[in-house]
């Protein structure tokens, strides 16, 4: 192969490679962009009802939660505590592999916390971010609210509650103990995520499962 032959198809592979690059990026594009100037710090957020609480995994055979949803716990206790929000629905996996995700959430909020028992809804069929959006509007009514989670996760987060018809500003939780390599692996596990995110909206997936109309945060609020 000549020099002229060689760089021709050195230029196309190029190409090529940075149009697969545009169109993988194009979901986390779409999730930054769609959430910009909705997500604030706790001090700024602005005053809802409802705070969401996106679960992950729990440790110690299921009964703790672990450091990142811990952080997230804490930041919406802060939020319920200075009045930004009233109703705490924490929203996870019941049946999860590492324990029950909202037990947990719930057992520490109350336990330790501070957060009225009264205050505090729990959907167990959350089983991913799409689904915890979904459910919040469609099952518990939620038409307006705060989203907690890290900071890699909160703009997919923001995204997917604003597309499946929940008002939705973001406030990025603490995560104390999470060292450098585990937040850059979780971002790139997100900016891979924001693919399947955009496929589900795109595709109006229902949620994996199916619930009546629950009166939990109606009632809750009105307590």
């Amino acid at each position: 192969m000549g020099g002229v032959s060689r760089r021709r198809l050195v230029r196309r592979v190029t190409v090529l490679g940075l149009i697969a690059l545009l169109l993988t990026s194009l979901p986390w594009m779409w999730t930054t962009a769609t959430a910009y100037g909705h997500i604030h710090a706790v001090d700024e957020a602005p005053t809802v009802e409802v705070v969401i609480v996106l679960g992950t995994a729990v440790t110690e055979e299921g009964r703790q939660p672990g450091i990142r949803l811990a952080g997230r716990l804490e930041t919406a206790a802060e939020l319920v505590h200075r009045q930004r929000a009233q109703v705490v629905l924490v929203s996870g996996d019941g049946n999860g592999a590492s324990g029950d995700e909202t037990a947990a959430m719930t057992a520490h909020l109350t336990e330790r916390l501070g957060v009225d028992p009264q205050r505090v809804v729990a959907d167990p069929y959350g089983l991913d971010t799409y689904d915890s959006c979904r459910r919040a509007r469609e099952v518990y009514g939620v038409q307006r609210a705060l989203i907690v989670t890290q900071s890699y996760h909160l703009s997919r987060a923001v995204t997917l509650c604003r597309q499946l018809g929940v008002e939705a500003d973001g406030v990025p939780a603490r995560c104390s103990g999470c060292g450098a390599g585990l937040l850059a692996e979780k971002a790139v596990r997100d900016y891979f995520a924001s693919g399947k995110a955009a496929w589900d909206a795109i595709r109006n997936r229902p949620a994996a499962v199916d619930s009546p109309a629950h009166p939990g945060v109606r009632d809750a609020l009105t307590r």
